[in-house]
Protein backbone atom coordinates (compact mmCIF):
# COMPACT_ATOMS: atom_id res chain seq x y z
CA UNK A 1 0.00 0.00 0.00
CA UNK A 2 0.98 3.65 -0.64
CA UNK A 3 3.42 2.54 -3.36
CA UNK A 4 3.29 4.21 -6.76
CA UNK A 5 3.24 1.95 -9.82
CA UNK A 6 3.33 2.49 -13.55
CA UNK A 7 -0.13 2.43 -15.09
CA UNK A 8 1.05 0.63 -18.21
CA UNK A 9 0.93 -2.68 -16.30
CA UNK A 10 -2.89 -2.43 -16.47
CA UNK A 11 -2.98 -1.90 -20.22
CA UNK A 12 -1.97 0.42 -23.04
CA UNK A 13 -4.82 2.83 -22.22
CA UNK A 14 -3.11 3.67 -18.91
CA UNK A 15 0.29 4.36 -20.52
CA UNK A 16 1.93 7.37 -18.90
CA UNK A 17 -0.26 7.18 -15.80
CA UNK A 18 1.20 6.87 -12.30
CA UNK A 19 -1.09 5.08 -9.85
CA UNK A 20 -0.87 4.77 -6.06
CA UNK A 21 -2.14 1.69 -4.24
CA UNK A 22 -4.61 2.85 -1.56
CA UNK A 23 -6.00 -0.50 -0.42
CA UNK A 24 -7.89 -3.57 -1.47
CA UNK A 25 -9.79 -6.70 -0.44
CA UNK A 26 -9.02 -10.38 -0.69
CA UNK A 27 -11.35 -13.04 -2.10
CA UNK A 28 -13.32 -13.31 1.15
CA UNK A 29 -13.73 -9.52 1.50
CA UNK A 30 -11.21 -8.83 4.26
CA UNK A 31 -9.65 -5.36 3.71
CA UNK A 32 -5.96 -4.53 3.56
CA UNK A 33 -4.54 -2.51 6.42
CA UNK A 34 -1.55 -0.19 6.38
CA UNK A 35 1.23 -1.05 8.82
CA UNK A 36 0.63 -4.82 8.85
CA UNK A 37 3.77 -5.89 6.99
CA UNK A 38 2.66 -9.25 5.62
CA UNK A 39 0.95 -10.59 2.52
CA UNK A 40 -1.25 -13.00 4.49
CA UNK A 41 -4.27 -12.69 6.72
CA UNK A 42 -3.73 -12.05 10.45
CA UNK A 43 -5.98 -11.68 13.47
CA UNK A 44 -5.50 -8.46 15.43
CA UNK A 45 -7.03 -7.33 18.73
CA UNK A 46 -8.98 -4.21 17.74
CA UNK A 47 -10.75 -1.50 19.67
CA UNK A 48 -12.53 1.73 18.90
CA UNK A 49 -10.81 3.78 16.21
CA UNK A 50 -9.22 0.87 14.36
CA UNK A 51 -10.04 0.42 10.69
CA UNK A 52 -12.10 -2.62 9.89
CA UNK A 53 -13.81 -2.71 13.28
CA UNK A 54 -16.91 -1.03 14.76
CA UNK A 55 -17.42 -1.45 18.47
CA UNK A 56 -20.86 -2.42 19.73
CA UNK A 57 -20.29 -1.63 23.41
CA UNK A 58 -18.18 0.96 25.19
CA UNK A 59 -14.65 -0.28 25.81
CA UNK A 60 -15.16 -3.47 23.80
CA UNK A 61 -12.17 -5.14 22.14
CA UNK A 62 -12.36 -7.95 19.66
CA UNK A 63 -9.94 -10.02 17.62
CA UNK A 64 -10.71 -9.61 13.91
CA UNK A 65 -9.14 -10.92 10.73
CA UNK A 66 -7.36 -8.39 8.51
CA UNK A 67 -5.26 -8.57 5.37
CA UNK A 68 -1.68 -7.27 5.37
CA UNK A 69 -0.56 -4.26 3.35
CA UNK A 70 1.53 -6.28 0.88
CA UNK A 71 -0.18 -7.22 -2.38
CA UNK A 72 -0.33 -10.96 -3.02
CA UNK A 73 -2.12 -13.39 -5.33
CA UNK A 74 -5.07 -13.59 -2.89
CA UNK A 75 -6.08 -9.97 -3.50
CA UNK A 76 -9.32 -9.85 -5.49
CA UNK A 77 -9.91 -6.04 -5.50
CA UNK A 78 -7.14 -3.44 -5.61
CA UNK A 79 -7.94 0.24 -5.07
CA UNK A 80 -5.80 2.71 -7.01
CA UNK A 81 -5.60 6.50 -7.09
CA UNK A 82 -4.33 8.52 -10.05
CA UNK A 83 -1.22 10.45 -9.04
CA UNK A 84 -0.21 11.59 -12.52
CA UNK A 85 -2.40 11.54 -15.61
CA UNK A 86 -1.09 10.34 -18.93
CA UNK A 87 -1.48 11.82 -22.39
CA UNK A 88 -4.63 9.92 -23.40
CA UNK A 89 -7.75 10.42 -21.25
CA UNK A 90 -9.51 7.34 -19.90
CA UNK A 91 -13.24 7.19 -20.58
CA UNK A 92 -15.26 7.67 -17.42
CA UNK A 93 -12.19 8.50 -15.33
CA UNK A 94 -10.26 11.51 -16.62
CA UNK A 95 -12.25 12.60 -19.69
CA UNK A 96 -14.60 14.92 -17.78
CA UNK A 97 -14.39 17.06 -14.64
CA UNK A 98 -16.93 16.66 -11.87
CA UNK A 99 -17.86 20.01 -10.32
CA UNK A 100 -17.96 20.37 -6.57
CA UNK A 101 -21.52 20.22 -5.31
CA UNK A 102 -20.74 22.05 -2.08
CA UNK A 103 -18.82 25.28 -1.72
CA UNK A 104 -16.73 26.53 1.20
CA UNK A 105 -18.46 27.18 4.50
CA UNK A 106 -15.92 29.17 6.50
CA UNK A 107 -15.97 32.94 6.03
CA UNK A 108 -12.25 33.34 5.29
CA UNK A 109 -12.32 30.51 2.73
CA UNK A 110 -15.26 32.14 0.94
CA UNK A 111 -13.28 35.41 0.86
CA UNK A 112 -10.27 33.58 -0.57
CA UNK A 113 -12.39 31.86 -3.24
CA UNK A 114 -14.04 35.07 -4.51
CA UNK A 115 -11.10 37.40 -3.67
CA UNK A 116 -13.23 39.49 -1.32
CA UNK A 117 -12.15 42.20 1.07
CA UNK A 118 -13.08 42.64 4.71
CA UNK A 119 -15.78 45.15 3.76
CA UNK A 120 -17.67 42.75 1.44
CA UNK A 121 -20.63 40.83 2.80
CA UNK A 122 -19.68 37.15 2.73
CA UNK A 123 -23.30 35.99 3.01
CA UNK A 124 -24.06 37.22 -0.51
CA UNK A 125 -21.41 34.94 -2.02
CA UNK A 126 -22.40 31.64 -0.40
CA UNK A 127 -22.79 28.87 -2.97
CA UNK A 128 -26.37 27.63 -2.73
CA UNK A 129 -28.57 25.23 -4.66
CA UNK A 130 -32.23 25.42 -5.60
CA UNK A 131 -34.39 22.34 -5.98
CA UNK A 132 -38.02 21.27 -5.93
CA UNK A 133 -39.13 19.37 -2.85
CA UNK A 134 -41.78 16.67 -2.63
CA UNK A 135 -44.55 19.24 -2.26
CA UNK A 136 -43.56 20.88 -5.55
CA UNK A 137 -42.16 24.00 -3.94
CA UNK A 138 -38.90 25.67 -4.92
CA UNK A 139 -36.46 25.48 -2.00
CA UNK A 140 -33.08 27.19 -1.67
CA UNK A 141 -30.45 25.52 0.47
CA UNK A 142 -27.24 27.25 1.55
CA UNK A 143 -24.73 26.42 4.29
CA UNK A 144 -24.52 28.50 7.44
CA UNK A 145 -21.42 30.67 7.27
CA UNK A 146 -19.02 29.78 10.08
CA UNK A 147 -16.62 32.15 11.89
CA UNK A 148 -18.58 35.13 10.64
CA UNK A 149 -17.75 38.29 12.59
CA UNK A 150 -21.04 40.10 13.26
CA UNK A 151 -21.93 42.93 15.68
CA UNK A 152 -23.44 40.32 18.01
CA UNK A 153 -20.18 38.35 18.03
CA UNK A 154 -18.22 41.51 18.84
CA UNK A 155 -20.70 42.39 21.57
CA UNK A 156 -20.30 38.96 23.16
CA UNK A 157 -16.51 39.30 22.92
CA UNK A 158 -16.65 42.66 24.70
CA UNK A 159 -18.96 41.17 27.34
CA UNK A 160 -16.54 38.27 27.95
CA UNK A 161 -13.63 40.68 28.25
CA UNK A 162 -15.55 42.94 30.65
CA UNK A 163 -16.63 39.96 32.75
CA UNK A 164 -13.02 38.75 32.94
CA UNK A 165 -11.79 42.21 33.97
CA UNK A 166 -14.56 42.51 36.56
CA UNK A 167 -13.63 39.09 37.92
CA UNK A 168 -9.97 40.14 38.29
CA UNK A 169 -10.95 43.36 40.10
CA UNK A 170 -13.39 41.47 42.32
CA UNK A 171 -10.70 38.93 43.22
CA UNK A 172 -8.32 41.78 44.14
CA UNK A 173 -10.97 43.39 46.34
CA UNK A 174 -11.77 40.07 48.01
CA UNK A 175 -8.08 39.40 48.64
CA UNK A 176 -7.63 42.85 50.18
CA UNK A 177 -10.72 42.37 52.38
CA UNK A 178 -9.44 38.95 53.45
CA UNK A 179 -6.03 40.37 54.38
CA UNK A 180 -7.75 43.12 56.37
CA UNK A 181 -9.87 40.58 58.27
CA UNK A 182 -6.82 38.38 58.96
CA UNK A 183 -4.86 41.37 60.29
CA UNK A 184 -7.81 42.39 62.45
CA UNK A 185 -8.13 38.87 63.88
CA UNK A 186 -4.39 38.77 64.65
CA UNK A 187 -4.59 42.14 66.38
CA UNK A 188 -7.56 40.94 68.45
CA UNK A 189 -5.67 37.76 69.42
CA UNK A 190 -2.61 39.82 70.46
CA UNK A 191 -4.80 42.18 72.50
CA UNK A 192 -6.57 39.26 74.20
CA UNK A 193 -3.22 37.63 75.04
CA UNK A 194 -1.81 40.92 76.35
CA UNK A 195 -4.86 41.46 78.57
CA UNK A 196 -4.66 37.87 79.82
CA UNK A 197 -0.97 38.30 80.71
CA UNK A 198 -1.67 41.59 82.50
CA UNK A 199 -4.49 39.96 84.49
CA UNK A 200 -2.19 37.13 85.55
CA UNK A 201 0.51 39.62 86.62
CA UNK A 202 -1.95 41.71 88.61
CA UNK A 203 -3.31 38.56 90.29
CA UNK A 204 0.20 37.42 91.23
CA UNK A 205 1.04 40.87 92.55
CA UNK A 206 -2.09 41.01 94.70
CA UNK A 207 -1.43 37.53 96.04
CA UNK A 208 2.15 38.51 96.89
CA UNK A 209 1.02 41.68 98.69
CA UNK A 210 -1.56 39.69 100.67
CA UNK A 211 1.06 37.12 101.67
CA UNK A 212 3.45 39.87 102.87
CA UNK A 213 0.63 41.49 104.92
CA UNK A 214 -0.12 38.23 106.70
CA UNK A 215 3.53 37.72 107.50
Amino acid sequence: MAQEVDGSVLGDEFAGYVLRITGGNDKQGFPMRQGVLTNTRVRLLMHKGHKGYRQRRAGERKRKSIRGCIVAQDIAVLNLAVVKAGDAPVAGLTDDSVPRRLGPKRANKIRALFNLTKDDDVRKYVISRTFTNKKGKEVRRAPKVQRLVTPLVLQRKRARKAAKLASVLRNKEDAAAYKKVVAQRLAEQKEARRSLISKRRSTRRSLKVAAEGQA
